[in-house]
């Protein structure tokens, strides 16, 4: 009964809300549509009985949708769903950002304050020569940009016309070469090994010597021109080397400075040793094969011990690292060994290493006849300069250039050198002063020291052999062995 004469009061009230509400729009149409204070009343009653009326009855539940086929997104207090959008073309691309209405070439008068604005791609910068919010380009800017930019282009093009040119010039050569020094294998295995004493002198082998030999029988050929008049077998060499390790687990164990049984103090070996530790880990850096870990190591390592056993008088000089390692890259351990320590019994490399600075200075004096011969201007300028030989020549005879020059370089010139012996030394000495005449002629003598102690790290073999070429060891008809002795027997 309560429920029953509730909604009568509810009809009734409606009905008077009704009743009003048409007289209301009668007095409205008098006074020209405009509204009244009584008329803003009737419309808050008119809100009031609706608020009512949705109390009473309950409100639909929305049926759950599925879950979204969209990863949601993030913002900064909590996730909300990501915006579905639609693969753009490179023209929608380029619309993004401009209001309705607006070409993309007028300035834009506001900006976008959307929050879902999204950022022009680098394709469409690629595209798109002028931003949107920018003023268009005037015709003459237009044109003079489109100029520098067909000049780019047509540069860029040049640039890669010219590297692809050099490549193919690069590879062609490669090939060339290739072909030559398969050639020149066949015939150093088959004619010229085989009868090796009678062929060594002639014509045709010098000159197949000079274009340098195939690295296949690089090693075998050294091994034949250096010889081995100290008769060293391979049986020596391990003997030697057993008398190295079992030195160095000596002096690992003790200190104590005792006299060995060549009469070399425990001191002096034990420099010895960390010489050759040092020097091994500075030879051929960039290749990393005679560091420690590295594959050569050892062998270096062995080669070099077991020679400061064999020549204690000599012992181990700052610089052998370096030839030993060109001969180990080249032939077998005991080879190696056996023309490491034949190689350096040779009267020059001998002087050198023992340091005895009057036959090193007689060297010197020999090379500058030659010098002076070849090249005068630069021999005068190191002259007024006060340069003398020693100053670069030491670095270049200690390691046989396999420390100045690149190791294919230097691997040529140790060709020749095996065949015309300390001869080519001296002369390649000259084939790169002759090399870089120009450039010494404009340095001082600090700078033309560090020029000549660090060669530049490009040097061909092509045009330093034919500087040393054009560097022939004559003295009026005075050959180098001649001027050499002349030198060594004054006093």
């Amino acid at each position: 009964r309560a429920g029953r004469d509730l909604v009568e009061m509810e009809l009734a009230a409606v009905n008077t809300v009704v009743t009003v509400t048409s007289t209301h729009q009668n007095r409205l149409a008098d006074r020209g549509n405009k509204l009244s204070v009584s008329s803003l009343k009737i419309a808050h009653s008119w809100s009031w009985l609706f608020c009512l009326v949705r109390s009473l009855f309950p409100k639909k539940q929305r049926e759950p949708k599925g879950p979204s086929q969209n990863v949601p997104g993030w913002k900064l207090f909590g996730k909300v769903p990501a915006r579905e959008s639609a693969p753009k073309d490179s023209r929608t691309i380029q619309q993004v950002g401009v209001p309705a209405g607006t070409s993309p070439t007028q300035p834009q008068q506001g900006r976008r304050k959307n929050l879902e604005f999204e950022p022009l791609s680098t394709t469409a910068l690629i595209l798109e020569d002028r931003p949107a919010n920018l003023p268009a380009k005037s015709v003459e800017e237009a044109q003079r940009h489109r100029q520098e930019y067909d000049e780019m282009v047509a540069e860029a093009k040049k640039r890669e016309l010219k590297e692809a040119q050099r490549k193919r010039k690069e590879m062609k050569e490669r090939f060339k070469q290739e072909e030559s020094i398969a050639n020149a294998m066949v015939v150093w295995n088959n004619d010229i090994l085989p009868n090796w004493e009678n062929t060594r002198n002639t014509r045709r082998v010098r000159e197949l010597w000079w274009q340098g030999l195939p690295p296949n029988v690089r090693g075998k050929v050294w091994s034949l021109a250096i010889g081995n008049e100290l008769n060293i077998t391979p049986e020596l060499y391990e003997i030697f080397l057993s008398r190295a390790k079992e030195r160095w687990r000596s002096f690992s164990e003790t200190g104590s400075e005792t006299e060995a049984d060549d009469g070399a103090s425990l001191a002096d070996r034990e420099s010895s040793l960390d010489l050759i530790k040092l020097d091994i880990s500075r030879t051929f850096p960039p290749l990393f094969i005679f560091q420690k870990g590295g594959p050569y190591h050892d062998l270096l390592h062995s080669v070099l011990g077991a020679y400061t056993c064999y020549r204690p008088d000599v012992g181990y000089v700052q610089g052998m690292s370096f030839i030993a390692a060109v001969l180990i890259l080249n032939l077998e351990e005991a080879d190696a060994f056996i023309a490491f320590a034949n190689l350096l019994n040779k009267p020059c490399q001998l002087a050198f290493f023992r340091v005895d600075h009057d036959l090193m200075l007689k060297y010197f004096a020999a090379f500058e006849v030659f010098f002076e011969e070849n090249l005068p201007r630069l021999f005068n300028h190191f002259q007024s300069s006060n340069l003398t030989p020693d100053l670069y020549l030491i670095d270049w005879i200690f390691t046989l250039y396999s420390k100045s020059l690149p190791l294919d370089v230097a691997c040529r010139v140790w060709d020749v050198f095996c065949r015309d012996g300390e001869e080519f030394l001296f002369r390649t000495g000259l084939g790169i002063l002759r090399l870089y005449e120009d450039v010494l002629l404009q340095l001082d003598f600090i700078r033309s020291a560090q020029f000549l102690t660090r060669l530049p790290e490009d040097i061909g073999s092509d045009r330093l052999f034919a500087c040393i070429a054009a560097a022939p060891m004559l003295n009026g008809n005075r050959k180098w062995s001649q001027v050499s002795s002349s030198k060594q027997k004054k006093t």
